[in-house]
């Protein structure tokens, strides 16, 4: 872990310097600047001083930079595509992706299926019948629907224009 170059970089990004850290947690600048530089590990009650003093969330600084935040740019998505359906790979991360999905009238997502984990859908254009078990339900823009994933599930566009959905779905089998 690099807790030291982190905490050099919060701090040099909030315009604060070593003299203000060390006055106001009663760290020494030398203790400070062995910190920042890795040459010590502080412990966790130091860390939380310096927590508090940065105003960022002690877990923040013990973060693995690939936990860290992720950012997709849109020149950057991957785009798929399954019985004329379009689906633009919004982002991903530890389990969780997001989707945003085009479905032309009268396309679904084919038989229902069932897999691990969690989906969340939000209607973002259009009507769609979704079916989950014995479940159904009509969603119209605005609307939102969940389920475990391990159901057998599956959506249709039963509108008359394109529907847009935007879906999260979480799994464990992802998150490895």
């Amino acid at each position: 872990m690099e807790i030291g170059s982190k905490i050099r970089a919060i701090r040099k990004r909030k315009g604060l310097t070593i003299a203000q850290m060390s006055e106001q947690t009663g760290l020494s600048k030398g203790f400070i600047s062995n910190i920042e530089n890795d040459h010590t590990s502080p412990s966790l009650n130091t860390l939380q001083a310096i927590a508090a003093f940065l105003d960022v969330p002690l877990p923040y600084l013990l973060l693995e930079k690939k936990e860290h935040m992720k950012v997709v740019r849109k020149a950057e998505r991957v785009y798929t595509s399954f019985n004329d359906i379009k689906i633009e790979h919004l982002t991903s991360q530890s389990g969780l992706r997001m989707m945003h999905v085009e479905l032309p009238p009268g396309t679904s997502t084919g038989e229902a299926i069932a897999h691990e984990g969690e989906e969340a859908h939000v209607v973002l254009k259009g009507t769609v019948l979704a079916e989950q078990g014995e479940d159904s339900v009509i969603a119209e823009e605005g609307d939102s629907f969940s389920w475990n994933a391990s159901v057998p599930h599956f959506v249709k566009n039963i509108g008359d224009t394109e529907a847009i959905l935007l879906i999260a779905v979480q799994s464990e089998k992802d998150a490895q």
